[in-house]
Formats: C-alpha cells, sequence, structure tokens
C-alpha cells in the first residue's frame, strides 16, 4: 500500500498558501559592563551575604542593575563570586511582571571579548515590584577568577546582555506578489570604474594614470562639472587632465566614492587610514563634495587628540593662523595636523 487516506496520488507536499502570518515575541537587548577595580578590597570589606550594585542601566524602557557579591550571596556559597540582575524600577503603566534574562561573562581584557568558558545565561524570569532579583549565586569560583589570567592588576570586567521580552503580537507574512531585489546602482556603476570600460578622460595624478567617465563625474561634482564642460574646460585640448597636490590613492578613493557613494573599506584603523582620510577631506572640499566631506569629519571626529584640538581652534580665526605660522610652534601644527594646516594655508 503504497498511499495514505487524505494523500492524493502519494503527494504529502502541502498546497500553496495565498496568505501567511506569524505570532511574534518581540526581544530588545541591552549590554553592559561592570567593572571591579580593586578586587581585593572588595574581597575585604565585604564579608559573606553582602554585595555592592553597579548603577543604574535601562534595558527595554525599564531601570536595571547589577548585584556583585565578591563572597557569595549565601554561606553554601562562600568561596564564590555571585552575580544577580536587579529590577530597579518599573516602566510607567506597566502592569504585569516583566519577563527578561541576562547573561553573564567575564571579559579577556587583552583580547577584548567575552570568555565563551566562562559565559553563562538565565533563563527568562517574570521580574515585579517584589520579585526583584534573579541570577547566579555560584557565578565563578573565587579561586579560578584568581589564578585566571582575566583579574589583571586587581581588576576584572563582567560584561552582561540583558533581554526585555516585550509582547506578543501577529505579523503578516504574506509572501509579496513581486520580490523587489535592493537598489543595485553603487554596484554598477562600482564595476564599470572598476572594469574601465567607456572611460573617457584621464587625470595624471602623482606620476599615475587615473581613469574615469566624464559624465558620472560632472554629475557629482560641481567642480569636475565645471573643469570638464564648463568654463574650466576652455583652452584644454588633451582628455588628460594634471591634478597637483594629491596621492593617486587619494584620487582613486574620490573616485570610488563619486562612484559608489561609500568610503573605502578597511578592517583597522591604523594611523595610514586616519592619514588617507585626512587628505581625502581635502579632496572632498576641493571638488565640493559636501557628502563625502560629513563622512570624513565624522570619521576623523573618533580619532582627534590633544593635537588635533589645537589645529582646530585656528579654523575660525586666520588672522590668528598668520601669527602662528611666525611662531616657532607652527613647526609642530603642521607635523600633527597637515591635512588642517595645508587647508587652511589654501584659503588664507
Amino acid at each position: 500500500m503504497t498511499g495514505s487516506a487524505g494523500s492524493d496520488g502519494g503527494d504529502d507536499r502541502p498546497p500553496p498558501y495565498s496568505s501567511a502570518s506569524a505570532i511574534v515575541g518581540d526581544m530588545v537587548t541591552g549590554h553592559h559592563l561592570l567593572t571591579i577595580e580593586g578586587y581585593s578590597c572588595t574581597k575585604e570589606k565585604l564579608p559573606n551575604g553582602k554585595h555592592i550594585k553597579s548603577k543604574s542601566f535601562t534595558v527595554g524602557d525599564h531601570q536595571w542593575r547589577l548585584r556583585y557579591y565578591p563572597n557569595g550571596v549565601a554561606s553554601n556559597v562562600a568561596d564564590y563570586v555571585s552575580v544577580f540582575l536587579e529590577f530597579a524600577a518599573i516602566a510607567a503603566g506597566q502592569a504585569e511582571p516583566v519577563n527578561a534574562r541576562a547573561k553573564f561573562s567575564v571579559l579577556d581584557q587583552a583580547a577584548g571579548k567575552s570568555v565563551l568558558a566562562h559565559t553563562i545565561g538565565t533563563r527568562i524570569h517574570g521580574f515585579t515590584v517584589t520579585d526583584d532579583t534573579f541570577g547566579f549565586s555560584n557565578y565563578i569560583k573565587r579561586e579560578v577568577l584568581e589564578e585566571s589570567e582575566y583579574l589583571r592588576n586587581d581588576k576584572f570586567t563582567i560584561p552582561c546582555d540583558v533581554t526585555v521580552v516585550k509582547e506578543l503580537h501577529t505579523k503578516d507574512r504574506t509572501t509579496p506578489v513581486v520580490q523587489v531585489p535592493p537598489p543595485e546602482l553603487h554596484r554598477h556603476l562600482g564595476g564599470l570604474l572598476e572594469s574601465k570600460e567607456g572611460v573617457d578622460v584621464t587625470f595624471h595624478v602623482a606620476g599615475e594614470d587615473v581613469h574615469a567617465h566624464q559624465y558620472v563625474l560632472a554629475a557629482r561634482s560641481p567642480v569636475f562639472k565645471a573643469e570638464l564642460f564648463g568654463p574650466m574646460k576652455e583652452g584644454r585640448i588633451s582628455t588628460t587632465i594634471r591634478v597637483d597636490d594629491m596621492e593617486a590613492e587619494v584620487f582613486r578613493s574620490l573616485l570610488a566614492f563619486i562612484y559608489t557613494d561609500t568610503l573605502p573599506e578597511t578592517k583597522t584603523e591604523n594611523d595610514d587610514d586616519i592619514a588617507t582620510t585626512q587628505h581625502l577631506l581635502v579632496a572632498a572640499d576641493r571638488y565640493g563634495m559636501e557628502r563625502l566631506t560629513r563622512l570624513c569629519e565624522e570619521k576623523l571626529c573618533k580619532h582627534i587628540d590633544r593635537g588635533s584640538e589645537a589645529c582646530f581652534r585656528f579654523i575660525d580665526s586666520p588672522e590668528t593662523l598668520k601669527a602662528v605660522m611666525a611662531t616657532d610652534g607652527f613647526d609642530h601644527l603642521t607635523r600633527s595636523c597637515p591635512f588642517v594646516v595645508k587647508e587652511l594655508i589654501v584659503r588664507l
């Protein structure tokens, strides 16, 4: 017997459905780092059963804290470190218990990430104003912690992820009649630049020839538009344009942004990458690329040090800059912020 009751010719596949829905439990996750500085002091000052709390933090519209017991929460775990998540404040209008779970770990300070062997998570718990803590009494044995490399200079860090379960709701899962793919223009134009198909202009930059498409450049940059099709074109016969005071790598990065509208990808932001971004900022301003200018500024602002901050104080005061240029300190300014100095000199 090859069939079964209710089957049609042995085909057990479900029929096509015209609609679908899903019951969804939305969740929101927040992250908190609790660093214990002076571990030996906390162990001495806080006996078994005593704890100290972290600063409060917000996840899912509710306030939370961490409780840290260096000598355990109870006598039967006196040789352990205990950690608990505490429900610190309920959101206005919340009547039902707040369902949440926590995941605790130990930070490997050298690697900058959590240690998998010491990562443990709780089940979902219903927190209320009367049942406000949940965690691990035997989180990590003190002997294990003290002999590990994660306790350095009498300090260690506990990363904690708190996930709050929001209300359930129903979501339409009907497959649309037409699946629309994501935008691909940036990818196609980037491929056009890389393949060099149809290039009609050459730039001579720092001893190298860089090829591009005139109409793409003109559409994206008012300076290129004037240079290629406007008044700046008058008197120029050759399709090769010389670009002075710019590195070829920076010019190629400028072209890549013009074609793809994205900054070059870098795996690490080292000094060379920051220097390239500095020069790219100057190039963006030179060619009227407002969005690229703002992106470079945003990236560089994350790496401002004292030397850079000193440079920015001169941006709005050409008179002050002229005075500084006459001093011995200007050499230091040039070394610490060459991209700022170069741009300011151009504007004087």
